[in-house]
């Protein structure tokens, strides 16, 4: 079997190292891919948004199965137009990826049908929302409608901060187009936990949970990022929470998609705040969150390509998942300046290391060659991953794991899952 990947971070890394256990698969293709995912594929010089193409390359190798790891392609629609060309892919098509690509679009979906989440209001207009806020209890909740790297959300403790963020997201345009509509939220408080899910359009499976950590600096100080470390499993996601999410979130969001005419295939990412009323939805995403992904998919026991076989063709079902009894920690190594702005080109060593240690990975989030040598080639550059029998022994596993790798300007956060020792 002749894969094709696309994308070219640490999530896509994550599924690569994943499509390459499988007995099945014989030719891994990424695109754009990077440094460390070239050791598992043959990395291609095409962008995730270069639809044309990437169905062109993907007829001319006769690819037997493509997989889109990102967000920005899914919402724009490039399962549609794969598969019109005759190639069989995972991920939602474009009708069901707005369940990501549109908050307001799945803040309705979930108040129709009554999946628990944060009450809100949907503005079009910025001076319909600085009407609204003139009323509102704070702190409260702004989020750009679309896509916006992860970064789109802000918390106002006043009415001075909300109406600088609605200047921020509506009328500055700091997350483009995204910004044309925004979602009001009320502030929810409770511990955070992200539940990835495998969906053929009718059944869920739920993957092992994990919790991600956003802010930019220790104790969750600073700017929102991409993500800065993960932990899996989520101590706080207990058998009770499980149970109730099953019921009223997990299995009602997929029904919900399918009585819209919005069949979902593929992966739904379920961000949940444990409030005191209960576990509440804090915002879906459809694809491998990042970096969970990079925690997730090393405790999976099941081939990864049989799982994606099952989605695409509903038998799902059918499917035992299962994953190991143990823990990971992923500790982000970003370059100095993150999310802000923040030297490239800065050469890596330690990488080998690796190979020489069972239960440690190195995803490469933002990396290239540099003639032979890998070099930073973003602000998230490494996700170091380490599995342990717990959560504590994973997360010493893992900050061991990062004195193995060094590059100028290396920077990292010293307390991720730091949670753990509070469980």
């Amino acid at each position: 079997m002749k894969v094709l990947i696309v994308g070219g971070g640490g999530r896509e890394h994550a599924i690569a190292y994943s499509v390459a256990k499988s007995s099945q698969v014989e030719k891994i293709y990424c695109a754009p891919g990077n440094a460390g995912i070239a050791e598992l594929a043959e990395c291609v010089p095409i962008g995730a948004m270069e639809f044309e193409k990437l169905t062109a390359f993907a007829k001319e190798k006769e690819i037997d199965l493509a997989i889109v790891g990102m967000d920005d392609p899914l919402v724009g629609g490039l399962v549609d137009e794969l598969e019109a060309a005759g190639i069989r892919t995972f991920g939602p098509r474009k009708n069901a990826a707005i369940l990501e690509g549109s908050k307001a679009f799945s803040k309705d979906l979930m108040k129709k049908y009554g999946i628990p989440t944060a009450a809100y209001e949907n503005f079009d207009s910025p001076e319909a929302a600085l009407a609204y806020l003139e009323t509102a209890k704070f702190p409260i909740v702004l989020k750009a409608d679309g896509l916006a790297l992860g970064k789109g959300v802000l918390i106002c403790n006043t009415l001075e901060e909300a109406k600088e963020g609605v200047k921020t997201i509506m009328l500055d345009k700091k997350f483009g187009a995204s910004g044309n509509t925004m979602v009001v939220e009320e502030f929810m408080t409770g511990r955070e936990v992200s539940v990835l899910s495998f969906v053929d359009g009718k059944t869920i499976k739920t993957m092992t949970s994990a919790q991600d950590h956003k802010r930019a600096k220790d104790g969750d100080e600073g700017l929102n990022t991409g993500g800065m470390g993960t932990f899996s499993p989520s101590p706080f996601y207990t058998e009770e929470i499980d149970k109730f999410c099953q019921e009223h979130i997990y299995q009602k969001t997929v029904d919900a998609m399918r009585a819209e005419g919005r069949e979902f295939k593929g992966i739904i990412f379920f961000g949940l705040m444990l409030t005191a009323d209960g576990p509440k939805v804090l915002e879906y995403n459809a694809r491998f969150g990042d970096p969970e992904a990079q925690v997730v998919l090393p405790r999976m026991k099941n081939d990864l390509i049989e799982v994606i076989e099952a989605c695409i063709d509903g038998k799902l079902d059918e499917v035992d998942l299962q994953f190991e009894d143990n823990a990971a920690v992923c500790v982000v190594l970003a370059s100095d300046g993150y999310p802000l702005s923040y030297e490239k080109g800065l050469p890596i060593t330690g990488l080998e290391e690796f190979k020489k240690h069972e239960g440690y990975y190195c995803f490469h989030a933002g990396t290239r060659f540099e003639g032979d040598q890998i070099v930073t080639n973003g602000g998230r550059v490494l996700g170091i991953t380490a599995k342990g029998a717990t959560l504590k022994e994973a997360r010493a596993n893992a900050y061991k794991a990062t004195e193995w790798v060094q590059f100028a300007n290396k920077y990292m956060r010293h307390d991720i899952g730091k949670a753990i020792d509070e469980a």
